[in-house]
Formats: C-alpha cells, sequence, structure tokens
C-alpha cells in the first residue's frame, strides 16, 4: 500500500512542478528575452520482486531552458547591425534634410546672388541694386554660417549620445559582470541545474549590450561567459567589469574618442567600437559630417577668393581700386587655424605651422595628418580618407620650409620637431564659418573696369582696340598693388601704343604717356621678334606673366588693320562709374567653372555635395531595411526556439492536470485499499 501512495505522490510533485513551469512560461510570454522552459522527467528506480522489478513513481530530474546559443549569438549579431545602421541613418537623414533644404539649403542663396548682380550690371550706378547686391551677398554669408551652426550642432549632439551611449554600456557591462557572479554561486550548478533566470537576464543584457556596441562572447566554466570588443580588448573578464569612456580627440578635439579602462590602465579604442549606435555614429562623423563640412568651407573658400580676386581688379562708384569684397581667406588667423597639432606631442610644444590657399580652383575637400620620424626632420603627409602617404621629405635647417600641394602650401614657420609629432591638416576647416562680407557700403561695389583705351583721332587705319581685360593688380610674390596703380585713380604712367614701319614689318611699340620713353620698343628682327603686329588676328598687347617686368596687370588686343603712324592711349577709366564691365564678370562667375580644376561652378559643386549626401542617405536606408529584416528572421528563428507558444503551454496545462489528477486517483484508490485491508482485521 505504501508503495502505491507513494508512486502517486510522486506523480502528484511532479506534475505540480510541470503546472508551475508552464504556468511561468505563460505568465512570461512576453517578458524580453525569457527562454521557454520544460521539464525533464524520469522514472524512479524499480524496486526488485521476486516476480521482477516494480516502478517506484516519476522523478524531477531537470527544469531545462529551451535555448540555443548560436542563435542567440544571431541576435546578437543582428542588433548590432542594425543598430549601426538605425544611428548612421537617422544622422544621415537629417544631414540630407538641412542641406537640401529649400529654406536651410545654400542654393537659393547662390542663384539669388548672382541674379542680383546681373541686375545691378545693367544699371551699375543704381544704388538700390548695389544695396541688393550687399543684401544678398549677405543672405550667402547667413546660410554659410547657418548651415556650418547646423554642423556644430550636429556635432555636439553626437557627442553627447555618444557619451550617454557609454554609460548605457557600462551598466549593461557591470550587470553582465554581476550576473556571472551570481550564476557561478548559484545552488546545484555542479550537479547540471542551471539557474534559468539569471541566464536569461545575462542573454538579454548582452543582446542590449550588442544594439550599442559589437562584441564577442565566449562561454567559460562555471556558466560564465567572458565579454570582449570585436579586436578581442575585455569588457567583462568573469566577475570583472572593464569601463568604457570618452574624452577629446588627440587629432581634433572637436570630436571624440573611446576609451577602455580595465586594472588601472586606459586604452584608446577608437578603432574598435564598430557596429551599435556608437559604430553608427563614428561612422557617420567620418563618412557624412566630416566630408560636408571640408566640402561646404571648400566652396565657401572657392567662392570667396574667385567674388575677391574679380572684385579687386574693378573700381568703385569713387573711382579707386575695388577690394575684398569677402573676408580674406589667407588672414594669418585663418592660416594658422587649418592645422591643429596632437595633444600627444612631445614637449616643448612650440611648433608654428600654417596652410596657405594657393589655388582654389584646384583645391579639395579633405584631411590630412603630418607625422614626423626619425630624429624629427622626416615627414610624410598622409591622406586620412586613404591611409596613403602623398608626400614626404626631410625639414632643411633652419626649418623654415614649404610643403606643396594641390591648391595649398603648408608653411614650416619654425619651432622645435620631435618624433612621433603629428598635425591635422585642413585646408577648408573653419571656412564656412569665418565667411564674412568684407564691404558695407554699396559705393564700394567695384561695378567697373578701372582702364580704358581709346584710338587716336588722326589714326588711318581702321585698327580697333579692346576695352581691356584685367589680370591682376597687384605682385604675386609680395601682395604689393603694382606700381601701375599705385596712385589712387590714375594709372602711372597711363601708355600709348604707336605703331610704326620696321624693315617692311608693322610693329608697336610701348611709350610712357607723361614723358613720352619708349619702354618697350618694337623690332621685328629680334629674335624672338619683339611687338610685331600680325594683321588678320587680335594681337595682344602685353605680357600675361606676373614675373616678367613688363607686366602691367591689364591686357588690351588691337584687331584689324592699322598703319604706320596710327596710335592707341590706355589710362585711367576716370569719371567711368557707368562702365559696368566688371560687373558682368562678377555675374559670370555664378556659371563659370571654378571648382575641381575648372570642373563645376558654385551651383554643381553644392549640388554634387547635396548629392553625395543624398545617395549616402539612401544607401543606409537600404541598409537599414535589410538589417532590420535580418533581425526579425532572426528573433524569428530564436523564437521558434525559445518563445512561448501559449496555444502549445495550454495544452500542456490539461495535460499536467490530468496527470495531476490521475496521480491523486492512484493515492486515494491506495487509501481505500488501505482501509478495505484494515476492516478485515475487525
Amino acid at each position: 500500500m505504501a508503495g502505491l501512495i507513494n508512486i502517486g505522490l510522486t506523480g502528484i510533485l511532479a506534475h505540480q512542478s510541470a503546472l508551475n513551469t508552464t504556468g511561468n512560461n505563460i505568465t512570461n510570454a512576453n517578458t524580453p528575452g525569457y527562454s521557454r522552459q520544460e521539464v525533464q522527467f524520469d522514472t524512479q528506480s524499480g524496486r526488485n520482486t521476486g516476480a521482477g522489478y516494480i516502478g517506484t513513481g516519476v522523478q524531477v530530474t531537470d527544469i531545462r531552458r529551451l535555448a540555443n546559443e548560436f542563435l542567440t549569438q544571431q541576435v546578437r549579431e543582428d542588433s548590432a547591425l542594425f543598430g549601426e545602421q538605425d544611428a548612421l541613418n537617422s544622422e544621415l537623414s537629417r544631414l540630407d534634410n538641412l542641406l537640401g533644404g529649400n529654406a536651410t539649403g545654400l542654393s537659393n542663396a547662390l542663384n539669388n546672388f548672382f541674379s542680383s548682380l546681373q541686375n545691378a550690371a545693367e544699371d551699375p550706378t543704381s544704388l538700390p541694386q548695389r544695396q541688393l547686391v550687399l543684401s544678398e551677398a549677405q543672405q550667402i554669408v547667413n546660410r554659410f554660417q547657418g548651415i556650418n551652426n547646423e554642423f556644430v550642432q550636429q556635432r555636439e549632439s553626437i557627442k553627447t549620445q555618444m557619451q550617454q551611449g557609454v554609460e548605457d554600456a557600462n551598466s549593461l557591462i557591470q550587470s553582465i559582470a554581476d550576473l556571472n557572479r551570481s550564476i557561478a554561486e548559484s545552488p546545484g550548478l555542479a550537479q547540471g541545474r542551471e539557474p534559468n533566470s539569471l541566464l536569461d537576464q545575462r542573454d538579454e543584457k548582452l543582446r542590449q549590450l550588442s544594439e550599442i556596441v559589437s562584441i564577442r562572447v565566449l562561454q567559460t566554466d562555471g556558466g560564465q561567459v567572458n565579454v570582449s570588443l570585436q579586436n578581442g580588448q575585455s569588457l567583462v573578464l568573469e566577475s570583472t567589469a572593464s569601463k568604457l569612456g570618452t574624452r577629446d580627440n588627440s587629432e581634433d578635439p572637436n570630436y571624440l574618442e573611446f576609451t577602455l579602462t580595465s586594472g588601472g590602465r586606459t586604452l584608446a579604442v577608437d578603432e574598435q567600437i564598430t557596429g551599435g549606435k556608437l559604430g553608427g555614429l563614428r561612422r557617420f562623423q567620418e563618412e557624412g559630417l566630416r566630408p560636408a563640412e571640408a566640402e561646404l568651407g571648400r566652396i565657401a573658400i572657392a567662392l570667396s577668393d574667385s567674388i575677391n580676386q574679380q572684385h579687386e581688379i574693378g573700381m568703385d562708384l569713387e573711382g579707386d581700386l575695388g577690394g575684398p569684397f569677402f573676408s580674406d581667406i589667407n588672414s594669418t588667423a585663418a592660416q594658422r587655424g587649418r592645422v591643429i597639432p596632437n595633444a600627444n606631442n612631445s614637449a616643448p610644444g612650440d611648433a608654428q605651422l600654417a596652410v596657405e590657399i594657393i589655388d582654389s580652383s584646384a583645391l579639395p575637400a579633405g584631411s590630412w595628418s603630418l607625422r614626423f620620424g626619425g630624429d624629427g626632420r622626416n615627414f610624410e603627409l598622409v591622406d586620412r580618407a586613404t591611409g596613403n602617404v602623398v608626400n614626404q621629405g626631410r625639414l632643411p635647417d633652419p626649418v623654415q620650409s614649404e610643403i606643396s600641394m594641390p591648391g595649398f602650401n603648408i608653411r614650416i614657420e619654425g619651432g622645435t620637431f620631435n618624433a612621433g609629432d603629428s598635425f591635422l591638416i585642413e585646408p577648408t576647416r573653419q571656412a564656412a564659418a569665418n565667411l564674412d562680407l568684407a564691404i558695407n557700403r554699396e559705393e564700394d561695389i567695384a561695378f567697373a573696369s578701372p582702364v580704358r583705351a581709346e584710338a587716336s583721332d588722326g589714326n588711318g587705319g581702321d585698327g580697333e582696340i579692346s576695352q581691356g581685360t584685367m589680370l591682376n593688380v597687384r605682385d604675386p610674390f609680395t601682395n604689393a598693388l603694382l606700381p601701375n596703380f599705385s596712385q589712387q585713380g590714375q594709372l602711372s604712367p597711363p601708355l600709348d601704343i604707336q605703331f610704326r614701319d620696321d624693315g617692311g614689318q608693322l610693329v608697336f611699340d610701348v611709350i610712357n604717356g607723361n614723358t613720352g620713353t619708349v619702354l618697350q620698343a618694337g623690332d621685328a628682327a629680334a629674335v624672338p621678334p619683339v611687338n610685331v603686329f600680325q594683321p588678320g588676328v587680335s594681337n595682344k598687347l602685353f605680357t600675361e606673366d606676373p614675373r616678367a617686368d613688363n607686366y602691367y596687370g591689364f591686357q588690351f588686343e588691337v584687331s584689324g588693320n592699322p598703319q604706320p603712324g596710327d596710335s592707341f592711349s590706355i589710362g585711367y577709366n576716370a569719371n567711368g562709374i557707368s562702365d559696368n564691365r566688371n560687373a558682368e564678370f562678377l555675374a559670370a562667375l555664378g556659371t563659370r567653372n571654378t571648382l575641381n580644376n575648372g570642373s563645376q561652378s558654385f551651383a554643381e559643386g553644392y549640388a554634387g555635395l547635396v548629392g553625395e549626401i543624398g545617395v549616402k542617405t539612401r544607401q543606409s536606408q537600404l541598409d537599414k531595411d535589410s538589417g532590420q529584416t535580418l533581425l526579425e528572421q532572426s528573433n524569428n528563428q530564436r523564437e521558434s526556439v525559445s518563445g512561448v507558444n501559449l496555444d502549445e503551454e495550454a495544452g500542456r496545462l490539461i495535460q499536467y492536470q490530468a496527470a495531476y489528477n490521475a496521480s491523486a486517483q492512484v493515492m486515494s484508490v491506495a487509501q481505500d485499499l488501505f482501509n478495505t485491508l484494515l476492516q478485515t482485521f475487525r
């Protein structure tokens, strides 16, 4: 009787455990990271009798957690991938909306500015038209500065997100280490009985951590796991947690870099932060924000430089040469602000470098690292985008020298250079923020050309002289005004072009209009011939080489058939305020190809920036959608093994309830038999 009662009792207890487990599954059906549990039944050892072995009931050997480590790891990997793409797409979309928006972008401001110049060229003396030019120019300045401010705000937002992400990651890392300890100390682990709820909690923390940064998980003894970054840097070693951190980037303090502190040592792990939200933010910095900042700065420099060069060779409403229209791209502060010394450079840290823009049309948008090795004199210039060495050499003694690159020069001005020192070179750095108007009066806009030419009344031929083209009124080496323009409001000296016969060849002499002195005589017999007129074509009168002694800063052409004795005079365009030649040249810059070595206009250059960010945004959206699909598939695969099916659990409830009732009935029958047996002896 006792055996039958015991058999029924084991059935009741075993199926009570099964009912409790099933109930726990049902109530945790919507708990994130919960893995379905299943009771493992086993027959108790039978009792030997003369007639054979008789069963003694059932026992619960284990409450098994249904989990597949491969599927769990796949969920983590896909979570890291989707987290990266989601963060990247979110920031790229914000940048794309900024650059491509009608109200926030640059396209409308550029179009309006050059349209105002075209309108002003039709009436160059109109003060309202001139005021409109200044207003539209100020709008361009405002747009460049506004976009740059948005860049700064987005950069600061990324820094805040990185810092918050690191805090969240550290909380998860510590929780995983604590769970490791609790799992290792849990009773019954040595007998194979796992603490299911703790394992679920740890897996969920690992999944959440993978949403922030890509990780590797390695199972160890005692049910613990070691967690590391993708390159092997340890985040969790059994029950010991490392700590992620951020600090100002040693190469560029505008950005943050990641650190990992473990065992009292702090290491820079910026390159190892991949995947997850942090990896996506890092990718956006390098693939979206930095290139956009550099490209916007390049357009600002090219616009300022082109307008300034054309404006300086014009004449304003008061008869003076035009000065800079926009701020100087090569001011001392701007040149030195393009070089950032690395925070880890050795003492004394007195190296002085500057970057001068030489040719804005050839200027690339990018950044370079200037690194020193050997005894501190050997250098190499590395393109940060590709990692390729694009220039290398050795500094002279003393160190004052220049490193030439397309569009710009790196000027070594002095100081001490040590092995291991490096400098960030960004030629377009802060160019958009520093753009400003250099004039504020309508009268100062130089719409006229400062020179003009006239034919003598007594000319016998039909030769005609052009109204001239200004080249550059400054010495290319000293940046000082050429002597011809050193006196305000006059050409010093005015020039006369006189034609004569030289051995049957028509030549012309360039003569000082004030003194009659011959400045350059025509000579048909010279090798090569000097100032020989070629009939039937347009003949340039002067050299265009700024290094030549007879460079005047302008060019005139004579066509037709002048005769010996004919002459033309070239002088300052006094009282020529109605002249609109320079205004037309300024307006023409709107469509002239001045970027990328003369292959793009300003509008095309900006459209290229918008298009590039748009392509990246679209690609990131496709990658995000793909990553989301993969994550959904991984979650579904995991749920097929570890998820709770409420219909299945409801069926099991009925099954276990019936078994429980049947076991209770066994005990009831045993009780009845026992009572019957007792009554036979009364």
